[in-house]
Parts: C-alpha cells; sequence; structure tokens
C-alpha cells in the first residue's frame, strides 16, 4: 500500500490475472496453502494479501470482492486466526501454524505463568482477567472493562496489541455499537477472544513440548522455502 497524490493506492494483480485472489474462500484456501499471511504489503515482495488481490477492489464495500471485508468475514469463519501478528500490524495465520506461532511468541508460556513470573505488564493483566468473565469483549467494552476508560489506565490499543503479537489474543470477529433502541452504527469494531476458547487449549499450545527457538526456526526455514532470494534477517524481523 503506497500513498501517490493524496491517495492509497493497493499494489495487487490484475483481475484476469489466474493467480489473483477473488473471494473470502479463495483467500483461506491461499492462507492454509501458505501457512501465515500479512493483510499489507511489506518488505517481502509478495508476502501479503494485498499482492494477491485486486487493488480496485480494496475498500469498495462490497463484501463479494472486498478483501478488507473479507477479513471479517474469515476472522468471523474461526477457519483461520486473525489478528496483529506481524510488527504489530494485521495478518492470518492457519490453524495448522498458528500453535508453532503460539509456541515461538509465548515462549512455552502461558499468560498465568508469564504474570507469575513477572514476565507480564499490570495492563496486560488488567485486560486478560477480563477474559475470565467472558469469553468475548467488542473493543470499547473491553476498553472500559479493563480500566482503560476516561482518566483511567494508557495505551490500551498497544497492549492490545501486543498480546495478539503473544498470541494470547485474537479477532474473532466484528461488529458495530449498538444505540439505546439497538440499532447499529458507527465502524465495526474487533472483537476479541482468547485462542484456546476458539480452538481449544490443547490444540493452542500442542507445540509446548518443543523449544521455543525450534518454533521460531521452523517458521522461518518455511519463509525460505517460500521466498528463497530473501535473506534471514529480514524474515526473522518481519515475524520477531
Amino acid at each position: 500500500m503506497a500513498k501517490e497524490n493524496g491517495e492509497w493506492i493497493m499494489r495487487g494483480r490484475e483481475l484476469n490475472d489466474p493467480l489473483c485472489i477473488r473471494s473470502a474462500d479463495e483467500l483461506i484456501a491461499q492462507i492454509n496453502k501458505v501457512g501465515f499471511l500479512p493483510l499489507f504489503a511489506n518488505t517481502i515482495p509478495g508476502f501479503s494479501v494485498e499482492e494477491c488481490t485486486y487493488g480496485p477492489a480494496w475498500w469498495s464495500g462490497n463484501e463479494e470482492v472486498d478483501p478488507w471485508e473479507w477479513r471479517e468475514i474469515i476472522s468471523r469463519s474461526g477457519k483461520v486466526a486473525y489478528g496483529k501478528f506481524f510488527g504489530k500490524k494485521s495478518g492470518f495465520i492457519s490453524l495448522d501454524w498458528f500453535p508453532v506461532f503460539a509456541n515461538y511468541r509465548r515462549n512455552g508460556y502461558d499468560f498465568d505463568a508469564l504474570w507469575d513470573d513477572g514476565l507480564a505488564s499490570y495492563r496486560s493483566k488488567k485486560i486478560m482477567d477480563c477474559f475470565g468473565k467472558s469469553n468475548e469483549y467488542i473493543s470499547y467494552l473491553l476498553k472500559e472493562e479493563a480500566g482503560f476508560g476516561k482518566g483511567g489506565e494508557k495505551n490500551f490499543d498497544g497492549i492490545v496489541a501486543e498480546l495478539q503479537m503473544q498470541t494470547y489474543l485474537v479477532m474473532k470477529d466484528f461488529r458495530q455499537k449498538r444505540n439505546k433502541n439497538g440499532m447499529e452504527y458507527g465502524w465495526s469494531l474487533a472483537v476479541y477472544a482468547m485462542p484456546e476458547t476458539l480452538w481449544g487449549y490443547d490444540t493452542v499450545t500442542s507445540c509446548y513440548n518443543e523449544e521455543p527457538e525450534v518454533s521460531k526456526e521452523r517458521i522461518i526455514k518455511h519463509m525460505q522455502n517460500l521466498y528463497p532470494n530473501v535473506a534471514y534477517r529480514q524474515i526473522a524481523r518481519i515475524l520477531k
């Protein structure tokens, strides 16, 4: 994605390109094929949803063709994980690869153990404690419940992004706010949940039996196979 003459330009494929992804189902299939994929273009050419799709379709509001709308459809499907997994920027991870990322990013820690060992911030703890009361939270209610409202704790968005990077939270859906009459209004907002709630504790932690560094190297080796001309350091920087 680049800004030209004050407008955002998407760097995608032509619609008649046989490699162009044209639907949410096709995108799910591609994510499962490659394992994981950021939403927007980055320093690794071709490693994004943006570069696999038709640029002018973005932000059209037509869920049949708009990749921005697909992220809502896909997160809601539960068929792959969606969240801020790549440098605190959004992307997808297949359910086959999510346990590998979880072991690497968590360094083998469940969140409670991370807190007990003094490795988690108290603001992260305030957010994660909310999920002992409810399985899911739309973002503005999570912010209030965790004490980040007016006059409360700061940097809610940054802490939630970090918890997604650590794979403790994912975006499971997008919903609008409702007014007093129950009518929806405004932008769709992320709904957060713990991946264990969506796919089960045993699935999410199934790679805890290997060293986190081994999981990291598995991810990087997979990337090297997909992009053999990209330097190790470049891959590691995107995945850290």
